[in-house]
């Protein structure tokens, strides 16, 4: 049984989808949860449907000083910071609606805007950086903790429609690792979790315009090319769920995970397998 009682936690981006599936199981263990989120009401609510006396509040995860303010009076109010995980992201930047027909159907490189590159780094690589920064000091002075990082299968292997994203993703994998050589010594253990197919906003988003691009889909809606692409492309034949992620995230914070870190861990029934 997985025990966070008189844990503090920190989710990112947790207000809806994988973050808010964390919260609960967090909470569900016992722990203590705030919630920072770019929509502070949503976050707020989600806090309050929680079990343990937690917090949702706005916060730009990718802003450094908004980051900091927010950390620190959660450690003030809470009285302690034990568990960082970092879920703020975000699947696509903006594209340009005057590129040529094959460049938009593709999806690929010359569909990506320099605001689009930078934004989806942003909202997924410099945010793990950023709160990273922010929390450790107050994890640090527990004398342990952890520090779990949603990653992406993207950020495995190749994805040639979704270059940024892969990219941000491949980078939240490795700065794991380091991160987590650097505070083996302060007993702080930094995890990566690589979820594969669920269906968030951005994967509405992603089917939606696969739709509209190949003739199969057409009469589907986004939901139903969803399901199409879990049927064709996950070996187990089913979606994986926030409640997913949020079994192993909690599993990684607690003491049952003691002697892991380091480690990158794909929830995807069976995805990167082929």
């Amino acid at each position: 049984m997985i025990n966070l009682d008189g844990k503090v936690a920190i989710v990112t981006g947790g207000a809806r989808g994988i973050g808010e599936g964390i919260a609960r199981r967090l909470a569900a263990g016992g722990a203590r949860v705030a919630i920072l989120d770019l929509d502070g009401e949503t976050a707020a609510a989600t806090a309050k449907s929680l079990p343990t006396a937690s917090a949702g509040m706005a916060c730009d995860v990718a802003e450094a000083e908004d980051v900091a303010g927010a950390v620190k009076g959660i450690a003030a109010s809470f009285g302690r910071i034990d568990f960082l995980v970092n879920n703020a992201g975000a699947g696509r930047g903006p594209m340009p609606t005057d590129l040529p027909a094959e460049a938009m159907a593709g999806g690929g490189i010359l569909a990506v805007t320099q605001e689009g590159w930078d934004q989806t780094l942003a909202q997924n690589l410099r945010t793990t950086f950023v709160a990273s920064k922010a929390a450790i000091p107050f994890i640090r002075a527990q004398g342990s903790g952890a520090i779990v990082n949603i990653a992406s299968i993207a950020g495995l292997g190749a994805s040639p429609t979704l270059a940024a994203y892969a990219a941000a993703k491949a980078g939240v994998i490795n700065f794991t690792l380091s991160l987590a050589l650097e505070l083996a010594p302060n007993d702080i253990r930094v995890n990566a979790i690589c979820p594969g197919f669920l269906y968030t906003r951005a994967w509405e988003g992603l089917a939606t315009i696969t739709r509209n691009n190949n003739p199969a889909f057409a009469s589907l809606t986004p939901r139903e090319v969803f399901e199409r692409i879990v049927q064709q492309g996950v070996p187990m034949r089913r979606e994986q769920t926030p409640e997913d992620i949020g079994n192993l995230a909690a599993f990684l914070c607690s003491d049952l995970a003691r002697n892991i870190t380091g480690q990158y861990v794909s929830v995807d029934g069976g995805i990167t397998l082929r």
